[in-house]
């Protein structure tokens, strides 16, 4: 199989490449700008430079990557630049969505689109597949348009929504881990919400996840998170014992604390019961990732030094 993935110099794009490319298929990776991946060279493996918004490069990158299956992660994802740019966050996230299925139907391709907990309002939380969105800002609404013309595409599609995704980050975008252990390898102190619960989701469970849906040409919406309720907050304590570093240096705070232009949904979390039945998923438990890791450092060299892997495998 032939596997194009969009927006593949992003966070996603270095698990899901190296996953895809373990399991023997070859991957075209698409972003904006040159690779940033360390896969040229491999064999199976090819990169594309394509932006969204000129339709006419899409077209001809979709053409020449001639894919069975286009993975479409690429977005403009982060909150408050939707929220103030939207005529930009619409440009990629809703008219590059439908210009790349346009494309994709051309091909008949599998089509995989990955949408997000800001879909739905924060107001009960732990949502099924099957339960109304209704987004509070402006990224959730372009999220749910663009998931809505991928239920319109003619051919075999599936959508993989998540939940804070965390994990090893090779694209140098920081997430919440990362900031943490940033912040308080500097001894300073860090604000983190205490009201905002979410099912965080380790990116390479995200990648396996979507990799059994490519195996079996799953079709219809699942939702692929962690199965452990949690705030920032309380990943960030959890974070910050496992490395050693001083809790008191976390100060808990509501999001009312934070003048933010984009507002976020209090509760979201998954129920993952759907994944887990029909696809065989099932997400590590958070404490668990990080004891998995410190396992492959020490099986690299036959030692362990905690510093040393505080520094490289929580990049967060």
């Amino acid at each position: 199989m032939r596997v194009m993935i969009t927006g593949a110099n992003g966070f996603l794009g270095y698990s899901l490449s190296a996953l895809l490319l373990q399991k023997g298929m070859t991957v075209v990776a698409t972003g904006t700008g040159p690779c940033r991946l360390p896969f040229e060279g491999a064999q199976l493996f090819s990169y594309l430079p394509m932006d969204l918004t000129v339709p006419g490069e899409l077209h001809q990158q979709i053409n020449k990557a001639a894919a069975d299956i286009i993975v479409h992660a690429a977005a403009m994802s982060k909150p408050d630049e939707c929220e103030l740019n939207r005529e930009k966050a619409f440009a990629v996230n809703v008219k590059g969505t439908a210009d790349l299925l346009e494309a994709a139907a051309l091909q008949k391709a599998y089509f995989l689109f990955l949408p997000t907990d800001f879909m739905f309002d924060g107001v009960s939380g732990m949502y099924r597949e099957e339960d109304e969105p209704g987004p509070v800002n402006y990224y959730g609404q372009t999220k749910l348009q663009a998931e809505s013309l991928t239920r319109q595409y003619p051919f075999d599609y599936s959508i993989a929504r998540t939940v804070l995704v965390y994990g090893n980050n090779r694209s140098g975008r920081k997430n919440i881990l990362g900031m943490v252990k940033e912040k308080l390898e500097k001894g300073e102190v860090f604000k983190v919400v205490d009201d905002q619960l979410r099912t965080p989701t380790f990116i390479e469970d995200l990648s396996f996840g979507i990799w059994k849906m490519i195996e079996q040409k799953a079709n219809g919406i699942f939702h692929i998170a962690g199965e452990e309720q949690m705030t920032p907050y309380e990943m960030a304590v959890r974070t910050a014992k496992f490395l050693g570093h001083d809790v008191n240096l976390l100060q808990r705070v509501n999001a009312s604390t934070f003048t933010e232009p984009a507002q976020r949904p209090l509760k979201t979390g998954f129920i993952i019961t759907k994944a887990k039945k029909e696809l065989g998923y099932q997400p590590v438990p958070f404490e668990k990732r990080f004891r998995s890791n410190i396992r492959s450092e020490i099986e690299t060299d036959g030692t362990f030094n905690k510093q040393r892997c505080s520094g490289c495998i929580m990049n967060f």
